[in-house]
């Protein structure tokens, strides 16, 4: 009875310590997450043209940027098993590689960016939406550096318990998009009307406004004078670049899995009208703003489990790693249920369903959101689930899960019923939900064999 009742108080000591430090994180990517629905708002009030251009550009983007930030979320388990071991010297290498990856990879990404048109093209999409999505991308495709360069920051505050700065932060930049936006989209405050041009711009004064932010705090804070983390920073450290990129790709590929079958799913969208295209860009953006909240807690899902695995201790890593499963699958079912039972009070916010131009649009997006509720309760067991094992440094298997579910399964089934079965976007939502179901069963049954398979094995 009294091993019980201890057990029992692991749990609730580990529920609390991991909300602790999760309920920053979360509404820093509520936060985060607000960024861009302001966009996606804003750019619904230039139409529903300059919405459907400007959020297939962003996605195309985002696809990118999501890889960079699996790289450099590479040094989020590094950091938090040099802290569970106690070694200073190994969180600073980390600190300084993990920018350097992001400068070089999105030195490389960024000429790609601005070719968006062309690509598009190529792509099947119609010319006028190619060419709206370049103004945006103008500018916009900067956004690589900052944005990668604050994750890195992200992680390492994280890592120390300090969430509150990483929140306050996010809140600040989404005050300083939305003033943007409304200057330099719409031409007021003086400013010239630039529409998505205007965004773009906005975009990346506010990650670059961000990073500073960030890192201006952590050089100020004495506590971490010792690890002088610009010191010296342009002195190569070859061994520690490269294991954060050896620790970082598989995580890349495995987060550009599932954006990429996003993204995929978009340009479909775009095949079948604009429309169809407009309203799934409104449901993807309502079912991610729900989805920060378990993406919130599988940071700090990463660093609980990072931290025990650095300490040898299988009992902490599975309690950190069970309890955070619950708690991010649990607040799903309460999504899903919102989503289901009141679909058109989230996409009111999006588009007015009283103007005629709107009217099909947002039935469209009322169905989408329906089938999402669905797949909100497998989206947040596969993110917790792959953030417990990355807490592990077990990133390659997951990555290959990623891709066997959202390519082999999500896409292609998603074409079969939306073109084939002419189910349309309800088809291409269906394929999604399947993909992530995949994922989320074969990334729980891994965790729940991390013993057999010696991934928590300590000699």
């Amino acid at each position: 009875m009294e091993n019980a009742q201890g057990t029992g108080n692991m749990w609730l000591e580990e529920a609390r310590a991991t909300f602790k430090l999760a309920w920053p994180l979360v509404l820093a990517q509520l936060a985060q997450i607000g960024l861009s629905t302001s966009d996606v708002i804003m750019m619904g009030w230039l139409g529903p043209e300059f919405l459907g251009a400007g959020a297939l550009a962003h996605s195309f983007m985002f696809f990118f940027l999501i890889f960079g930030m699996g790289l450099v979320t590479a040094v989020s388990p590094m950091m938090a098993k040099a802290i569970g071991e106690g070694d200073e010297v190994s969180v600073r290498r980390t600190v300084r590689q993990g920018f350097w990856v992001c400068i070089a990879f999105s030195t490389l990404v960024i000429p790609l960016m601005l070719q968006i048109d062309h690509i598009f093209l190529l792509l099947g999409q119609e010319p006028d939406i190619a060419a709206l999505a370049e103004t945006y991308a103008r500018v916009g495709a900067f956004q690589f550096y900052p944005f990668l360069l604050f994750a890195v920051m992200r992680s390492f505050l994280a890592a120390h318990n300090i969430t509150l700065v990483v929140l306050l932060a996010t809140l600040v930049g989404i005050v300083l998009n939305i003033i943007g936006n409304y200057g330099l989209m719409f031409g007021n405050f003086g400013l010239p009307r630039l529409e998505l041009l205007g965004a773009g711009i906005s975009t990346v004064i506010v990650h670059s406004a961000t990073f500073l932010f960030a890192l201006i705090y952590a050089l100020a804070l004495k506590r971490f004078k010792d690890y002088n983390l610009l010191q010296r920073f342009w002195k190569p450290d070859w061994q520690r670049f490269f294991e954060v990129i050896r620790v970082g790709v598989p995580i890349g590929f495995m987060l550009m899995a599932e954006v990429g079958m996003f993204s995929v799913a978009a340009f479909m969208m775009g095949w079948l009208s604009k429309p169809e295209l407009a309203a799934h860009a409104i449901a993807l953006q309502i079912t991610a703003i729900s989805f920060m909240v378990p993406l919130g807690i599988s940071q700090a899902t990463t660093v609980r489990v990072g931290i025990c695995h650095g300490r040898r201790s299988p009992i902490g890593v599975m309690i950190s790693g069970w309890t955070s499963i619950a708690m991010g699958v649990g607040f799903m079912v309460f999504t899903c249920m919102l989503y289901i039972l009141f679909p058109g009070f989230f996409v009111q916010f999006f588009l007015n369903p009283a103007d005629p131009e709107n009217v099909a649009a947002f039935n469209f997006a009322v169905t989408y959101i329906m089938i999402a509720g669905v797949f909100q309760l497998v989206d947040g067991g596969q993110v917790m689930a792959a953030a417990s094992l990355r807490g592990l440094s077990d990133t390659k298997v997951p990555m290959a899960i990623a891709l066997f579910g959202y390519w082999v399964v999500g896409i292609p089934v998603g074409y079969l019923l939306g073109f084939v079965f002419e189910w349309r976007g309800i088809g291409v939502w269906a394929g999604m939900a399947l993909g992530l179901a995949v994922v989320a069963v074969l990334l729980t049954i891994r965790f729940s064999q991390r013993d057999r398979l010696g991934l928590v094995r300590y000699g």
